[in-house]
């Protein structure tokens, strides 16, 4: 009987849950199966879910936001808010704070990711977005320009259709959420390979992440990254590179780089971001 009653109880008793940071490429569905989306939604805490969404990166903040409001509020989230920053003294305010201390899940919109970072890097809402990231205490999501600035160096723009070289790229600081890595979104969309390649050329120890359209790189606290979503993401692994020209050529000259290594990762496939190692789907580790 007493085996019966503590069953019952674990049965009932609510497991804690596990945050993730979600890098999402862009585009991610927002109508159908809403993966990525109802995955975050679901490491936020699902129903008790308190999801606050800064829309700084975007020029129409309210209307991105209460698109992505509606679409969390259907999923059932217990409460979802819109903190509306325009401006970097607003990081300051006892709402702004309040607002990161309580909830579970931070959604960061597209835009521009210069934009974003103006408005929050070194203020008090980063702060606390970035303790409690750490901490395990909140999923952190970011799409589109909200992805670009996860690394410490971050893409701030740039060409492509080129052979590797200095000019193709513009970088700026990013917000150092994964400051491992250097991430680039719209990848294969939008023809990015050689520039993200350009970039880590320019920075052999950081990690390079290329996320297609409506795919996610989902980060664990454990190290692994696993890929979800209908199309890829691209590692670019600088860290056996054996020979660059980097230091000594021009700008507009094209890049020499040996023993670049590539990974290219579809849903399910995880990566380790410090053993560098790749599992497919089918051994994927149990959560």
């Amino acid at each position: 009987m007493q085996q019966l009653k503590a069953k019952s109880l674990e049965m009932r008793t609510p497991q804690a849950t596990k945050t993730a940071v979600l890098v999402i490429g862009g585009a991610e569905d927002k109508v159908h199966g809403r993966e990525i989306l109802r995955t975050f939604f679901g490491r936020s805490g699902g129903s008790n879910a308190y999801i606050t969404i800064i829309p700084s990166a975007s020029r129409e903040p309210s209307i991105i936001g209460g698109r992505y409001t509606r679409i969390f509020e259907e999923m059932g989230a217990d409460k979802v808010e819109i903190l509306d920053i325009r401006e970097r003294e607003q990081c300051a305010t006892s709402h702004a704070q309040a607002s990161l201390e309580a909830c579970t899940g931070v959604f960061l919109t597209g835009g521009d990711q210069l934009r974003l970072c103006g408005v929050l890097s070194d203020t008090p809402v980063m702060e606390i977005i970035r303790r409690r990231v750490r901490a395990g205490q909140l999923t952190l999501a970011g799409t589109s320009a909200g992805a670009a600035v996860m690394g410490h160096h971050m893409i701030a723009g740039g060409g492509s259709g080129e052979s590797p070289n200095r000019s193709l790229v513009d970088m700026a600081t990013g917000l150092g959420l994964i400051p491992e890595v250097i991430v680039d979104q719209h990848f294969h969309n939008r023809n990015r390979m050689v520039r993200l390649i350009s970039a880590i050329a320019s920075h052999p120890d950081r990690l390079g992440i290329g996320i297609d359209e409506d795919t996610c790189a989902m980060f664990e606290r454990d190290g692994w990254l696993q890929a979800m979503g209908k199309g890829s993401v691209t590692i670019v692994d600088p860290t056996e590179v054996t020979h660059t020209n980097e230091p000594h050529v021009g700008a507009t000259e094209p890049l020499t780089i040996h023993n670049l290594r590539l990974h290219v990762l579809s849903h399910g496939d995880r990566f380790h971001l410090y053993q560098r190692i790749v599992l497919p789907a089918v051994y994927r580790i149990s959560s």
